[in-house]
């Protein structure tokens, strides 16, 4: 890696609304600002991160606060040293945060719907959707993961043993929906079932 150099923006927002500077932190968070102390954080220079730095300026200009935005060419090696390491935690705790997601919420909620046989397609959508959104949160940690954290390729390997997961879950609901299918088309299907599907029973159940 060669010389990296930084900004650094120290900033102040008027403390009402409280909302104003929520929204501030969570622009800075969101670009992957690594804060070395209250309103004051320093990321990598970079052309696109310079392009938001100049946007959250902007904002900070407008609810009447104030700002310096200083470039840092060089850095002491030990300080730089400590830097790095700021924002190689700073990504770990994210990939550990999807790790968690992934081997907590995305594991059980396929375990629960499997032992309740809950086997349609739109629980296999539902949760087809919270795989694109985890996804999308690794991508977004990604981008912002300038330095290589070890984690990242722990959450990788994590969403894509959700991806296997989802495939056998969505195969168990593409054997079930044929057997239903065929079973609606079959000549007795007039006859009544022994065993009522869900909705059947549902409906039975309704005073």
């Amino acid at each position: 890696m060669g010389e990296q150099h930084y900004h650094v923006l120290i900033y102040q927002v008027p403390s009402q609304p409280s909302a104003a500077r929520v929204s501030i932190w969570r622009e800075l968070k969101r670009i992957g600002a690594l804060y070395l102390q209250q309103s004051v954080c320093i990321l990598p220079t970079t052309e696109p991160l310079l392009t938001s730095l100049q946007r959250i300026t902007e904002r900070i200009a407008s609810l009447g606060g104030s700002y310096h935005l200083l470039p840092v060419n060089s850095l002491p090696s030990e300080e730089e040293t400590k830097i790095v390491e700021g924002f190689l935690a700073q990504s770990n705790l994210q990939y550990d945060e999807i790790i968690e997601n992934c081997e907590v919420n995305f594991t059980k909620e396929i375990e629960f719907e499997t032992f309740r046989q809950n086997f349609t397609y739109a629980e296999a959508e539902e949760i087809h959707q919270e795989l694109d959104k985890i996804r999308r949160w690794y991508d977004r940690v990604v981008e912002r993961d300038w330095f290589g954290a070890a984690r990242r390729d722990d959450a990788l390997h994590s969403i894509e043993r959700c991806e296997k997961l989802l495939e056998e879950f969505e195969e168990k609901v593409f054997l079930q929906q044929e057997a239903d299918e065929s079973h609606e088309f079959a000549p007795d299907a007039g006859k009544k079932r022994l065993y009522p599907r869900r909705a059947d029973r549902r409906t039975s159940q309704q005073p």
